[in-house]
């Protein structure tokens, strides 16, 4: 009788699935694009340029011992004698709050609102579509309908409103062929908040 004192092989290793792919990424959020406003601040700063300079130029030449300008002595007197409550007091005032939200406004808000933001497929790269050129497009695409005489598109951010006159088919046949080729469409412009649409279809003006 003999037995068996040699070490038994390992068990062989379980083979190994497929190598588990990476959880796709979310896209980043395409936010809309930012006015550089350059006029405005042009203007302001022009003004405060201007206002600055000549101030520092009367102060300049007092501290010199010269007599400040004309100008400044009497709008000095002015606001030190004029009451809180005159007219011209309190149209400056609105005045100067009016400009002040105006820049306010400016500084929150994008701007750009002919510019639709389109989709993120990568994080580096930023696109924008015209609204105008997103609009002649959906209007080129619902002229391909048939019985369609003439379109007109109002592109906005939110909603897509489209004007279709038919002269032949029935009304309801042409609004839900211009309905699906404009709703394909508005998907292929690729935007990443796609507006609603509105569609609407009648006959021409008949002329008398």
């Amino acid at each position: 009788m003999t037995t068996d004192t040699g070490t038994r092989p390992d068990p062989a290793p379980a083979p190994e699935g497929p190598p588990e792919e990476p959880a796709p990424q979310p896209a980043p959020r395409a936010r809309r694009f930012w006015a550089v406003r350059r006029i405005p601040a042009a203007l302001i700063a022009l003004i405060l340029l201007g206002g600055t300079g000549l101030l520092l130029y009367d102060v300049a030449a007092v501290r010199a011992g010269r007599t400040a300008m004309d100008w400044r002595r009497e709008l000095a007197d002015d606001l030190a004698t004029r009451p809180l409550d005159d007219v011209l007091v309190l149209i400056g005032a609105g005045v100067a709050v009016l400009i002040g939200l105006w820049l306010l406004i400016l500084a929150a808000t994008p701007g750009l609102r002919a510019v639709l933001p389109m989709r993120r497929d990568h994080a580096d790269v930023r696109a924008g579509l015209d609204r105008d050129a997103a609009a002649l497009t959906l209007r080129d695409r619902a002229m391909e309908v048939s019985g369609v005489q003439s379109v007109r598109v109002r592109m906005k951010r939110r909603k897509v409103a489209v004007r279709a006159v038919s002269h032949f088919r029935e009304l309801d046949e042409v609004r839900a062929d211009v309905e699906s080729v404009l709703g394909t469409g508005i998907d292929e412009l690729g935007l990443a908040r796609p507006p609603a649409l509105t569609v609407r279809v009648g006959r021409p003006l008949k002329k008398r």
